[in-house]
């Protein structure tokens, strides 16, 4: 898996939102601050509490110029069930060929219950304004993630 680092330029990106709208990493440079989520797969308990913790925290991150991205390996029809069964508020993004977590190191081999696959390991990318990343949480907790970010976000940006 490649290792981004803090300081240096965030991989461009351009995918389909759960509307099928385009949504592009460049559409927020000199506005906005973004946050990039990786999360393995909608509508599962780990991914819909982390969600669902976003969607009641949102006008914290607007009132910071912050947006939040969370990026999956799934389709855009699953993308749009999983918003309106949870009311999310935010856009999410379908990496169905899994390149954009590829370029962001997230994409990898994975153990779950002895098994091995490849997938999406949960992974956030605080990017600043200036499109530069910011800050990297390798080790998120669902439950706790939309404060961890918040938090970060109030201290350094």
């Amino acid at each position: 898996m490649k290792k981004l680092e803090v300081g240096k330029i965030a991989p461009k990106f351009k995918l389909k939102n759960q509307d099928g709208e385009i949504i592009s990493l460049s559409d927020y440079k000199g506005e906005k601050n973004v946050v990039i989520y990786f999360y393995p797969k909608a509508m599962t308990p780990g991914c819909t509490t982390q969600a669902c913790e976003i969607k009641k925290n949102k006008r914290k991150f607007t009132s910071r110029d912050t947006v939040v991205l969370g990026l999956s390996p799934d389709p855009v029809d699953k993308l749009d069930k999983f918003r309106v069964k949870e009311k999310l508020n935010f856009d999410l993004l379908s990496d169905e060929g899994h390149k954009v977590a590829d370029k962001y190191g997230v994409w990898g081999e994975k153990k779950f219950m002895g098994k091995v696959y490849d997938g999406i390991h949960r992974r956030t990318f605080i990017v600043g304004k200036d499109g530069k990343i910011k800050h990297i949480m390798e080790k998120v907790k669902t439950k706790s993630h939309h404060e961890d970010v918040l938090n970060f976000i109030k201290e350094n940006l």
